[in-house]
């Protein structure tokens, strides 16, 4: 028994203290952290205009009046977007990646850069179905409602449309943006050292498995269960201003 909880002793140490590995790790958390932060301002800022080009064209919001726009310009960006979500959604996410990495930005290799782009335009196509489902749920009544109380097309959406979309997608919304914790931890294919690159990258220097790969899951589902506690914390206080 002395000798298990000795050989445990020493993985540990193997593990997080020599060459002070434990700062490799929070190092790599730092990279998956930051990487995850800026893709999904992209993901939302991107995703939400796409939802509301589409939800637009969808239920002809624009009204008679711009007719010819909704006939022409329009029904041109809607069909980029729809382009845009098939081939985001119908590839995987490493590839795209590695298509941003080694294509895309070929000539500076920067993989931070990289990744937050490829992340975000990735998780914005989720994004853009989980608000444009949101927005389809709205009454059109309520459009027209808005218009007699002479409301135009850009108060109608932020005043009174966008926020109650947001209610009805917001736990969806957050299930995306916990896919996409756990979806960064491929940025180790464009040699971005993020936390599963270092674990696994420890791993190979010790010979160890269980300390080192049993980590980066536990590190992850704290993120998880930090980022769940908070959604359900918005959820309800969201619920409440109802009443």
């Amino acid at each position: 028994m002395n000798e298990f909880f000795q050989g445990l002793a020493d993985s540990f140490t193997r593990t997080f203290i020599t060459e002070d590995r434990w700062l490799q790790m929070l190092n790599g958390l730092l990279v998956t952290i930051e990487i995850t932060v800026f893709a999904a301002a992209i993901g939302i800022a991107l995703g939400f205009l796409i939802a509301i080009i589409r939800s637009t064209y969808d239920k002809n919001l624009l009204g008679k009046k711009c007719r010819r726009l909704s006939d022409y310009v329009l029904k041109v960006i809607n069909v980029i977007c729809n382009i845009y979500i098939t081939v985001i959604r119908g590839t995987p996410v490493v590839i795209q990646l590695m298509i941003m990495y080694y294509i895309v930005f070929a000539s500076s290799r920067n993989g931070i850069i990289a990744a937050i782009i490829s992340f975000g335009m990735n998780s914005a196509a989720y994004v853009a179905e989980i608000v444009r489902s949101g927005i389809m749920s709205i009454d059109k009544g309520q459009f027209e409602a808005s218009r007699s109380l002479g409301f135009d097309y850009k108060s109608t959406m932020i005043h009174i449309i966008i926020p109650q979309a947001f209610k009805n997608i917001l736990p969806a919304l957050g299930n995306e943006f916990i896919v996409l914790v756990k979806e960064t931890s491929v940025a180790g294919y464009v040699a971005l050292q993020d936390i599963t690159y270092v674990g696994n990258l420890i791993r190979s220097r010790t010979y160890e498995a269980f300390f080192p790969l049993i980590s980066v899951a536990i590190i992850y589902l704290v993120i998880v269960l930090i980022l769940s506690y908070f959604l359900k914390k918005l959820e309800r206080r969201l619920r409440s201003s109802d009443h």
